[in-house]
């Protein structure tokens, strides 16, 4: 990042923040929609609700301020999932104080809080985020070019439907390999993933049009990654 932004550090805040609650969410409380879609019943992890706003996140940062300086949040958002994964790992080994063993008790914490720190479910969603941020914010980013910054509308849901659909596959391949997931339940959890996943970022839409009208007036940029090195690697 080659200039100072007014508001670039909190919306990077903002979103290491949403995935780390979005993280915890999923590993808490599995819900169930009361209906089903396709005959597939809607139901999903908590940090399904929350998600979606990492995404929109994305879409912000890289029509504002474009892919490079996009990039370096994905990975700060990485290395936030891997150290609170470690450090939650940590806290499951150590020796719980008797009184808390009483009222909680180990098994309560692996249950709600263990598939944190555990290899399957971490390897997962490590691999599920980066492989869907990454291809989210570069189409947004080729669209913008394409669509020579009109269309907004395009950019975001178009780059959502595929970000999501990487994130969602990537993130229960992986989670069914490790039988984290029976396989019985892949079709359902990828698709009531994916649709509510695309439903939020479609019905945030307009908030995401002021924010980034907001911000393109007010950081006085609007970038277009013309000649940007779209490795995920580069610096």
């Amino acid at each position: 990042m080659t200039r100072q932004y007014r508001y670039f550090d909190l919306i990077m805040v903002a979103y290491v923040t949403v995935l780390i609650l979005s993280n915890v969410a999923s590993s808490a409380k599995i819900l169930d929609l009361g209906f089903s879609l396709f005959g597939v019943r809607m139901a999903f992890d908590a940090g399904t609700l929350l998600f979606p706003i990492s995404y929109i996140f994305g879409d912000i940062l890289t029509e504002v301020y474009g892919y490079q300086n996009t990039r370096r949040v994905i990975w700060m958002g990485f290395g936030a999932l891997i150290f609170s994964s470690l450090f939650l790992g940590l806290v499951r080994v150590m020796p719980g104080e008797a009184t808390w063993q009483g009222y909680a008790g180990q098994a309560a914490y692996n249950a709600i809080l263990g598939g944190m720190s555990s290899g399957g479910i971490v390897l997962a969603s490590l691999a599920g985020y980066w492989a869907g941020n990454f291809s989210n914010s570069y189409t947004l980013a080729r669209l913008k070019i394409i669509t020579e910054g009109r269309l907004l509308w395009v950019r975001t849901i178009g780059s959502t439907l595929v970000g999501e659909l990487v994130d969602t596959l990537t993130f229960v391949v992986i989670a069914s390999l490790f039988s984290v997931f029976p396989w019985s339940l892949f079709s359902s959890l990828v698709l009531t993933n994916y649709l509510f996943k695309c439903g939020v970022e479609a019905l945030m839409t307009p908030v995401t049009y002021s924010v980034v009208n907001f911000l393109k007036r007010s950081e006085g940029e609007d970038y277009y990654d013309h000649s940007t090195d779209f490795n995920p690697f580069a610096r």
